[in-house]
């Protein structure tokens, strides 16, 4: 098969290149043909996957965080090319909802070198596909300010922006169209799951399922800044669940609407809303272990 290797430099703690070119070495010795894709800019990166795509590939590969899968699903979804991923962002949310080793990369290659596709929905906005949530309200204010910050990096860079914008957050208005459905509620935020996590481990939408052929939209409603600090860790563990102010809705199709609000999907910037989310059912293939029964 011939594979695309497509690079993020920067992942891994900027040994992107590094664990790119193991894992080329891995695939040819299992017989496969690698193309390395590496560019300056995701737009350059995206140019050289598309010239390699109309040459013929097999498979695509991504090796980085849900970023760069992100980046390159306009090209890989709805097709007969196979998605691979080694795990090397900050995040790996999509890596862990498909049970894809997120530390160990030999693990990773070995499930495309076993050459088992899974089949899986995504969730189709205006401006892109996506694979984990599409997230607005606190969260994405959270990923502004996070954005606009030089340091630190990682995760904690993203618990210091949640502290910094909880102190002058307020709740938002938001109306939800959901499959024709109109309903508004003031929310801490609003998130739509194709699959449960985002943020590098937040199950906000616990409980959804990559291949049900439905969004999972979450609402967290109205709660205090004290206890929304005290229960924020219940993320982690999708127990907050059973809290009286969250909210759950499955649906095919759903439009959010907040003045002023701006969406974030696979943790990259979509745009302002309104924004309208489908699932496409079946729109990736993707070397990954089978699903738990």
């Amino acid at each position: 098969m011939h594979l695309a290797l497509v690079v993020n430099p920067a992942s891994g703690r900027r040994r992107g290149a590094e664990l790119a070119a193991h894992a080329a070495g891995r695939f040819r010795q299992a017989g496969h043909t690698t193309t390395v894709i590496q560019g300056e800019d995701a737009p350059s990166a995206r140019d050289r996957l598309k010239q390699a795509i109309d040459a013929g590939l097999g498979a695509v590969v991504v090796v980085g965080g849900d970023g760069a899968l992100h980046a390159v699903l306009d090209h890989v979804a709805d097709s007969d090319l196979v998605f691979g991923l080694i795990p090397a962002g900050t995040g790996n949310d999509t890596a862990r909802s498909l049970g894809i080793p997120t530390k160990d990369v030999d693990a990773a290659v070995d499930l495309v070198i076993a050459g088992h596709v899974r089949t899986i929905d995504l969730a189709r906005t205006d401006e892109a596909y996506v694979a984990t949530v599409v997230a607005s309200g606190f969260d994405s204010k959270v990923n502004e300010r996070a954005n606009a910050m030089a340091w630190p990096r990682g995760n904690m860079r993203y618990n210091i922006a949640i502290v910094k914008e909880l102190r002058a957050f307020e709740p938002l208005p938001f109306t939800l169209t959901l499959d024709g459905r109109t309903i508004q509620r003031e929310a801490m935020l609003v998130a739509v799951g194709n699959g449960p996590s985002f943020g590098g481990g937040l199950r906000i939408c616990e409980g959804a399922s990559l291949d049900d052929g439905l969004l999972d939209v979450v609402v967290i409603n109205p709660v205090s800044k004290g206890r929304f600090l005290r229960v924020f860790p219940q993320l982690y563990r999708g127990t907050h669940v059973t809290l009286p102010e969250f909210e759950r809705h499955l649906v095919r199709e759903v439009t959010l609407s907040s003045p002023g609000i701006v969406a974030y999907g696979d943790g990259e910037r979509l745009g302002p809303l309104p924004m309208t989310t489908t699932i496409r059912p079946g729109a990736l293939r993707v070397f990954a272990p089978p699903p738990p029964a």
